[in-house]
């Protein structure tokens, strides 16, 4: 007997073998002995069973089956189930193979009465397929939107709890974040656990971005990532570390507000060796050096860092190399507290001008237009003149005209086969 299963968000293959409970019919039931599990490096037999719905001791007929499987796969966290039962002397045996589906990260977003290491607990004794991750779709975040939103009712917070996949900004890796969303939590305080980030002046500046708007782990993240790791950088400190926020809930109800306090690790600091490079053609190692404004002694900062990184870049797109790229490996002598990068480029095709392609213009602001343009056709295509152009020498070119353009969309066509690119720029 073969059975296929339509399971969203999966492709299910369920198979059985063929001595099984032929004499029964669609409706028959049997008593079900055993099952086996196989295939689940994330989670235990106990746990799929429990998920699956079916019962060892109990009656089951072969639509049973099926529902567990559908059940399994609606689940998200399989990618693949397969099913096969057969009739033994103390009943129907059954084995269920399945595969894990990939999972990611979670992130409880504004959810301040607990600890992640609780909510996380907690998730493991309710959710039968929780393991601390979770799948990028499926029943089960359902699931565990459900149990959180009855956790924070404990609390006295009453809130309905939504999930979202989203691109975490630290490492722009998938993560699963849950949500209050209802919540009218602010933040009351935010405060550092270390000294650079309690004294810095532009820190300070920006942290009424925060205090008093909503209470948010994402939104947190982004501030330390923006605000305050880009100061540590300057000083030196590549490796700060930020650790997880504690947290404390001020007052009830519409007045409740949250106090935040964020240890940092900010790590040694560390000075500047020149790096080496490699696969450059165009620039001599020497030149692609001096693109970076730190000399050797110098701390290593991390703003400076990534400024060189655009300038060498910068300096590959005036000579036509628009796909350039930079593969950095930092390099740290932890005696010495030095840091030097090993830069592999890859330097792509040098692109020369192809068509300039315009559209939305009247006659005489096309005519201006291309007698403003400054790369001819067949020319190495120099991206900053092209960046000036649109900046400014657009607007020089239509100076006099009363006419005036609302939108103006442009983009750039390469084609790598012919090593020529196209600008099209469209006037709205």
């Amino acid at each position: 007997m073969r059975a296929s299963l339509p399971v969203a968000l999966t492709a299910a293959l369920l198979l059985s073998l063929p001595a099984v409970c032929q004499a029964q019919d669609q409706n028959s039931t049997a008593k079900l002995a055993s099952i086996k599990i196989t295939g689940s490096a994330k989670f235990t037999s106990e746990q799929i069973v429990a998920a699956s719905g079916l019962r060892v001791g109990s009656d089951i007929s072969r639509d049973d089956f099926q529902r567990a499987a559908d059940q399994l796969g609606k689940s998200g966290c399989f990618s693949n189930v397969q099913y096969r039962y057969g009739d033994s002397d103390r009943g129907v045996e059954a084995e269920f193979q399945v595969t894990d589906a990939p999972s990611v990260a979670i992130l409880f977003d504004n959810f301040p009465w607990f600890t992640d290491d609780e909510l996380i607990a907690d998730l493991k004794s309710t959710v039968p397929l929780f393991d601390g991750t979770a799948p990028e779709g499926g029943e089960v975040l359902d699931d565990i939107s459900d149990e959180l939103q009855i956790e924070i009712g404990k609390r006295g917070f009453h809130g309905t709890v939504s999930h979202s996949l989203i691109t975490a900004p630290e490492n722009e890796q998938h993560v699963q974040l849950f949500h209050v969303d209802d919540s009218m939590l602010t933040i009351a305080s935010l405060d550092f656990g270390d000294s650079l980030a309690q004294t810095n002046r532009d820190i300070h500046l920006r942290l009424s971005d925060m205090v008093g708007s909503k209470y948010s782990r994402a939104a947190l993240t982004l501030f330390e990532i923006e605000q305050v790791r880009p100061v540590y950088l300057s000083h030196g400190l590549l490796r700060v570390k930020f650790g997880t926020p504690a947290t404390k809930v001020q007052g009830t109800g519409a007045n409740a507000s949250v106090a935040i306090n964020v240890p940092i690790d900010p790590g040694p600091t560390f000075t500047w060796r020149p790096p080496t490079w490699t696969g450059s053609r165009v620039f001599g190692m020497l030149e692609l050096s001096t693109m970076i404004p730190l000399h050797e002694g110098d701390a290593a900062d991390g703003m400076k860092i990534e400024q060189g990184w655009q300038n060498v870049t910068d300096a590959y797109a005036q000579r036509g190399y628009l796909d350039v790229k930079l593969d950095s490996t930092p390099h740290f002598d932890e005696v010495a507290k030095t840091v030097s990068y090993a830069i592999a480029i890859t330097e792509g095709p040098q692109f020369h001008m192809g068509k300039l392609v315009l559209t939305g213009l009247s006659i005489e602001g096309e005519k201006r237009i291309r007698g403003a343009w400054r790369i001819p056709a067949g020319a190495v295509f120099d991206k900053s003149v092209y960046e000036q152009f649109v900046t400014s020498g657009m607007k020089e070119a239509f100076s006099g005209l009363p006419i005036h353009y609302e939108k103006v969309g442009r983009f750039l066509q390469e084609d790598p086969q012919n090593a020529t690119v196209d600008v099209l720029i469209d006037f709205q």
